[in-house]
């Protein structure tokens, strides 16, 4: 496939955080995206590799404080309920394509902000729907993990019985905001649940699963068929999701059938051998195992929170939106060691 050789005027909103310097990062070296600012008002007139000490030498863009209408596509990569205040306060062309990486347009009842209706932009659930939107709810990082571990399973009406899940994610998480449980001091040789049954992923993961299969309960509560542990880990980034239910596929049915899902889909990766954290961080990969206890049906799915569940996943929408192959600057390499 013969890339197109158009230039995407970029924009990003909340340059200094994680997710906005990980977009830094890709978008640098994207080869058909040109960016044309990166709005911080605190950091307004300082050099991006003043903050983001690894682009020295890469890069002498300057944080801004004002915005420009000159763009193809702006990315919010501010923090939830910031992004709704930001585009109520700041009306944008409407030529201008959003891609919002905060939780505030992922549900149904939130995705309209007149006269903008986002999709939801998780590209193995809604790709086609994703080449033609305007606008685009970037899924959450522990949703991301796992519904990828769970939507072939709902695609083949198999989610019959309670879903249990325990995932634990690195301390980037959090966002860049201190915290008392972000400190190193706190975090270190450290482990603990949080927001056990009730983390705010689930009613996004149960939208999901509905869409494939009906009578999927979508709101978390009901029938309490979602069963979600959340930890905080003692390592900067990645999650590691290990999910079980009952299911009468044997374990060479149940990974022909996660294979065959994800086989027009070049990040997702699936797999019955042993799978660890260190090949997929940095990358926009997730990487799926599949085995069978008993009568259980055991997956584990992992992935880069800054990337895959976020900042990676926008771009990949990008590509997307813009006709451009899906994994067009996101080669990326891992950390093997």
């Amino acid at each position: 496939m013969t890339e197109p050789s158009f230039k995407i005027k970029a924009g990003i909103i909340g340059g200094a955080g994680y997710t906005g310097g990980e977009m830094l990062r890709i978008l640098l070296n994207h080869p058909n995206v040109e960016i044309a600012f990166v709005n911080s008002s605190s950091n307004a007139g300082n050099y991006v590799y003043e903050v983001h000490k690894d682009l020295f030498g890469d890069s002498d863009l300057k944080f801004s404080s004002e915005l420009s209408d000159n763009i193809d596509v702006l990315f919010l990569c501010v923090g939830h309920g910031d992004a709704k205040k930001f585009l109520e306060m700041n009306p944008i062309a409407d030529h201008v394509k959003i891609i919002d990486l905060s939780q505030d347009f992922r549900l149904a009842d939130t995705s309209n902000l007149a006269p903008r209706t986002f999709i939801y932009g998780l590209p193995e659930l809604n790709k086609t729907s994703i080449k033609t939107a305007s606008n685009i709810a970037n899924p959450g990082c522990f949703a991301t993990c796992i519904q990828l571990g769970l939507l072939p399973l709902a695609a083949k009406n198999l989610l019959l019985n309670e879903v249990h899940i325990s995932a634990t994610t690195g301390s980037t998480g959090a966002g860049q905001s201190l915290s008392p449980t972000s400190h190193f001091t706190w975090r270190n040789d450290n482990l603990s649940v949080y927001k056990a049954f009730n983390h705010q992923h689930l009613h996004e993961i149960s939208q999901s699963l509905n869409q494939l299969q009906p009578d999927f309960p979508i709101y978390p509560g009901d029938k309490n068929k979602l069963n979600f542990i959340p930890y905080r880990g003692d390592f900067t980034r990645g999650i590691l999701a290990s999910i079980y239910t009952e299911c009468a596929l044997s374990e060479e049915e149940a990974l022909k059938t996660y294979i065959d899902f994800y086989a027009e889909h070049p990040f997702t990766h699936v797999t019955n051998r042993d799978i660890d954290l260190k090949q997929v961080v940095n990358t926009n990969k997730c990487f799926i195992q599949i085995k069978k206890h008993g009568n259980k049906i055991f997956m584990i799915s992992i992935m880069d929170n800054l990337l895959k569940g976020a900042s990676g996943q926008a771009v990949q929408n990008m590509n997307l939106m813009f006709g451009l192959a899906e994994t067009t600057g996101l080669k990326l390499k891992a950390n093997a060691f």
